[in-house]
């Protein structure tokens, strides 16, 4: 993997002395968010994991190299927008041989940041199963099952059939843990409805339920799921009601 990911210097020595590295999407910031609010929203993402002594990675296709942590210019050239595509797992080869420039979504960051030996990544929301149609399902849930890291997010995005996501995740194998709450929660909203089977208060909690998960061999992303803030986070109701 080392000739196909491209690993920057600053990513490279905490990864190999095993100082936290924790790897971000790219597709927020080029496709997801409106300029200037991309802008902001990279400057918090990075910010935050820099706050708990970790460091942040970025990933990305990169004029064809799958990439694992930005230059300064490289970000600034995704957060203008100009020309990047999005990318997802399945799409990765043909922006490779292509020389593009991709914004990596969360299923394509699992795969680029797996390879180069990150092992925690976070992301706002995993995609799950869309309203009204069992046939569309985010490329996420397969990565999910199929890569093991330790995810943390916000839940699944909340314009998705919640209930069936929950089921999905369940008959992917996929473990579930709420980071202080014992609801999953949607993303906008911090209450779904759904109950969880699993509850830590800390780090090192999630840190001897994944030792554990890789005990057993078992392949599968561990699926950390924090509310938003109570300050921010919308109500259930409102958020229905939206939908």
């Amino acid at each position: 993997m080392d000739s196909v990911i491209r690993v920057l210097k600053s990513i490279a020595e905490p990864l190999r002395s095993g100082r936290g590295v924790v790897a971000l999407e790219s597709s927020v910031l080029a496709h997801g968010l409106p300029v200037p609010a991309n802008r902001e929203a990279a400057r918090r993402m990075t910010s935050a994991v820099e706050g708990t002594g970790a460091v942040p990675a970025v990933t990305a296709v990169v004029r064809g190299a799958p990439t694992v942590g930005l230059t300064a210019d490289e970000l600034e050239r995704f957060l203008e927008r100009d020309g990047v595509r999005k990318v997802s797992a399945r799409d990765l080869p043909a922006a490779m041989s292509s020389g593009a420039d991709g914004a990596t979504t969360v299923a394509a960051s699992l795969v680029v940041a797996h390879a180069a030996g990150v092992q925690v990544f976070a992301t706002g929301g995993i995609g799950g199963i869309h309203r009204n149609s069992r046939y569309d399902e985010s490329a996420d849930l397969m990565e999910l099952a199929r890569t093991p890291m330790v995810v943390i997010c916000a839940g699944p995005k909340s314009i998705l059939d919640l209930p069936a996501t929950w089921e999905r995740l369940e008959t992917l194998g996929i473990p579930v843990v709420g980071y202080q709450t014992d609801e999953l929660p949607g993303f906008f909203c911090a209450e779904t409805g759904i109950r969880l089977d699993a509850r830590v208060e800390t780090a090192a909690d999630i840190a001897s339920i994944y030792r554990a998960h890789r005990a057993l061999g078992r392949p599968q992303s561990l699926l950390v799921v924090q509310p938003p803030p109570e300050r921010d986070a919308l109500s259930r109701r409102d958020l229905e009601a939206a939908a």
